[in-house]
């Protein structure tokens, strides 16, 4: 097993080979296809250079916290209850621009179509699967959630910042080389 921390550099990524299995601790950024569409519609709401980006849409709770000082609301705060991966074939219109921006580490399942993995390679970076119907042992990985960008989206279409631990694992499935499993 390879354990990275993000951000991801090129040293990470020249390491990984299609077929490795990974953990990531650190920073993933939730995104599916309207985050993606609206990502190069309007650019990234946050720094992706180097980041990991989650084909997810996750299960919140809102909760909303009494401030004691003032006895008003306070700003909500968000836990997560679930969060696995959703198909990344949706994204492939998109994928190929977003990783041209500087994304390194793409988690989804079942695979991507060609642009991306082309895009893999001009970019040095990876695509890897996380298992489907593993949202309680995924979510037990997740410290915080850090902050959301885009919430008018919806909650599942939001971009979810969120402080992981050993998240995974997860199977490197086209690498940087432009080898895939699914071939």
């Amino acid at each position: 097993m390879i354990e990275l921390n993000t951000p991801i550099s090129d040293d990470d990524i020249n390491q990984l080979k299609a077929g490795d299995v990974i953990t990531i601790s650190g920073q993933i950024l939730t995104a599916r296809d309207q985050a993606h569409k609206r990502i190069l519609e309007e650019g990234a709401p946050c720094d992706i250079k180097g980041a990991v980006l989650f084909h997810a849409g996750p299960i919140i709770k809102e909760e909303k916290g009494i401030n004691e000082d003032s006895n008003s609301i306070s700003e909500p705060k968000y836990k997560m209850v679930a969060v696995g991966p959703t198909t990344s074939m949706r994204m492939n219109p998109y994928e190929a621009d977003v990783l041209d921006m500087g994304a390194k580490i793409i988690i989804g399942k079942g695979g991507m179509d060609d642009s991306v993995r082309e895009a893999l390679k001009r970019n040095n970076a990876v695509y890897v699967v996380a298992t489907g119907g593993c949202a309680a042992l995924y979510v037990d990985k997740v410290n915080e959630i850090k902050g959301v960008k885009w919430l008018d989206l919806g909650m599942p279409e939001a971009i979810w910042d969120l402080d992981v631990d050993s998240f995974g694992p997860l199977i490197v499935a086209m690498d940087s080389e432009g080898k895939s499993l699914y071939d």
